[in-house]
């Protein structure tokens, strides 16, 4: 009897061992083979939207080069919770992932918050550039090595921010007196005032109805949203100021990133810096200049660029850098590129 169980007992000490490298196995770091992942990827924006789109698409392409191992919600409108408490979230290792902007990634990396300040780039391929920077990397690596924030790419480009409101505006001083939605991330705040309105932070879900009850008075936005959103219905005017280029983040937590086999990290990041780069391409030569016309078969008047004292609204956003200590960080990102002010 006792052979007996010494042989039961040898058997099932080699079947364990057997599993234990099975569950290693088609890994290159020895993590997770064999396990189940998944992102849970919250946004403000709009089912309709083309980021939303586009989420679905890297979600696919993800599922489908790591065999559905690796997988992406994608939860529209906010239906995760405020950008701001997913962020905090991101930070304590939860399996989130929230698009958002370096205005509020300036909240714990100051100097990044520049590439969303007025005026600072005018193109998707000066983004491109931007994420070649060393500057720039050590930026994305100050954010997960120290604040657990991973940056899967940045290349997503929603096009120019315009100024949308109910009172014609042709120049800075037209905006006196305004109360902008914008969110509560100081570049945000600071551009706005520069430009000379008055900046009310503001959850984008909120903004409809915040027009409609005069919490605020317009809002700064790209044309694909602002036609998605049918603020055509709360709001009246779209000047062309085009003063930020709104380059968003998609980002995860460091922590829960670095649990995944190397191998998943970098499909993770590679169909997230396709995706984005395509539909910011597309944004860019399709999809503004079909909104821009929705909005104005449905009665928004748009002021064009042309019309615009474009001169007085450069000069007024310089401000936001110098309140914020970052003409200098701009100046160095625009050296490194090769790019003149």
């Amino acid at each position: 009897m006792k052979k007996i169980l010494c042989v039961v007992f040898a058997v099932l000490l080699l079947l364990s061992c057997l599993a234990g490298c099975g569950v290693q196995q088609g890994s290159d770091d020895g993590k997770g083979a064999g396990e189940t992942y998944v992102l849970k990827f919250n946004h403000v924006l709009t089912e309709s939207d083309p980021f939303h789109g586009a989420y679905l698409k890297w979600a696919e392409a993800v599922a489908e080069r790591t065999g559905g191992k690796l997988t992406i919600e994608v939860f529209h409108s906010a239906q995760l919770g405020v950008e701001e408490d997913i962020i905090e979230q991101i930070r304590q290792g939860a399996n989130v992932g929230q698009n958002t902007d370096s205005a509020r990634l300036g909240n714990y990396v100051p100097e990044i918050a520049v590439m969303n300040a007025p005026y600072f780039v005018e193109t998707v391929e000066e983004v491109q550039k931007l994420a070649e920077l060393d500057t720039v990397k050590e930026w994305e690596r100050e954010l997960g090595e120290e604040n657990g924030i991973k940056v899967l790419s940045f290349l997503w480009v929603q096009g120019l921010r315009h100024m949308v409101t109910n009172v014609p505006v042709y120049k800075p001083d037209d905006l006196k007196g305004q109360l902008i939605r914008t969110p509560g991330a100081p570049i945000w705040q600071e551009s706005i005032r520069a430009l000379g309105a008055q900046p009310v932070a503001l959850a984008f879900s909120e903004l409809y109805t915040g027009v409609q009850r005069k919490v605020v008075d317009g809002v700064d936005n790209v044309y694909a949203s602002t036609y998605n959103s049918k603020l055509y219905e709360v709001l009246s005017y779209l000047s062309e100021t085009g003063h930020i280029q709104l380059i968003n983040f998609a980002i995860c937590s460091q922590k829960w990133f670095d649990s995944l086999p190397a191998e998943y990290q970098t499909i993770l990041e590679e169909e997230c810096a396709r995706a984005g780069l395509e539909v910011s391409l597309d944004i860019a030569n399709r999809v503004s200049a079909e909104a821009k016309q929705g909005l104005i078969d449905n009665g928004m008047t748009i002021i064009e660029a042309d019309e615009l004292d474009m001169d007085a609204f450069h000069k007024a956003g310089e401000k936001a850098y110098e309140v914020l200590n970052l003409t200098g960080v701009r100046d160095e990102i625009y050296e490194e590129m090769g790019k003149s002010r």
